[in-house]
Parts: structure tokens; sequence; C-alpha cells
């Protein structure tokens, strides 16, 4: 019996030790993203975001992926706003238009593509926010 239980103890710490540990992948603040936003690296996300998975449409990863993202997130619509003012430059996107309303609209291109923000009100303490990617043949400062 002690046998049996000191093997199966080593064994335990065999594979324990064997494990490797990945760091967490952080955000452009340092904080941990949420392995759902891994996929998107040219994107700033907000701590605390969550995808809804059954309304997200997305294809490609790295900074080629289209499609839509859709994520809920525990600050105000104003706080996102704020957020995605001051970290969207931080990442190379260059601001074309920003509409501050009750649903509020944000348009970045970076290269060739374009980025669309919506932040509107989920409930009294959240945000529901759509990140739409779309290819951008129109780049500014591009000859003809």
């Amino acid at each position: 019996m002690l046998k049996n239980l000191i093997s199966v103890f080593c064994v335990f710490c065999l594979l324990t030790a064997c494990s490797e540990k990945k760091p967490p992948i952080t955000g452009i603040d340092g904080s941990a993203i949420p392995p759902a936003f891994a996929n998107f690296p040219d994107m700033p996300f907000p701590a605390s975001a969550y995808v809804d998975l059954e309304d997200t449409k997305a294809l490609g990863s790295g900074n080629n992926w289209i499609g839509s993202l859709v994520f809920n997130v525990d600050y105000s619509p104003s706080e996102v706003f704020d957020f995605y003012m001051s970290e969207m430059p931080k990442l190379g996107w260059i601001e074309v238009a920003t509409v501050r309303a009750r649903v509020s609209h944000m348009t970045y291109i970076q290269g060739r593509r374009a980025v669309q923000i919506l932040i509107e009100m989920d409930s009294s303490d959240s945000s529901l926010v759509t990140v739409t990617a779309i290819p951008n043949e129109n780049v500014i400062g591009r000859g003809k």
C-alpha cells in the first residue's frame, strides 16, 4: 500500500515538474489578455472584457483578421470610449472619425484595414462593444 502511494506521488511530481507554464499574454497596459482575445494582437481590449461567442464572427488572426468581435466589459460606455481614444494610436491606428453618443462610433485605419468600434450601454454597469475589421483598399496617401 505504501509502495503504491509512493509510486503515485513520484509520478505526480514528475508530471508536475514536466508541465510548462506559459506566461500570461499581456495587453499594452501590462494586464493579462483573456485567451479569447489572444488572436487579435493589433487591438487593445479593456480589462475584464469577455467575448460574446454567439455574436462574434471573425476570420483569421494576428494583424490580418476580418469580421466582428462582440464583447461585454464592466465599464461605462464613456470609459470604453476614452480607453479606445487613448489606446488605438499606441498600436498605430489612425483616427478617421469619432462620434460620442448613446451608441458611440469610432473609425480607424491602419495599413490596408479599417476598423469600426461601436460602444453602447449593455446594462447599468457595463457596455457592449462591437469591433468590426474590414479590408481598406482606399488607403490614405497611397500613390495611384
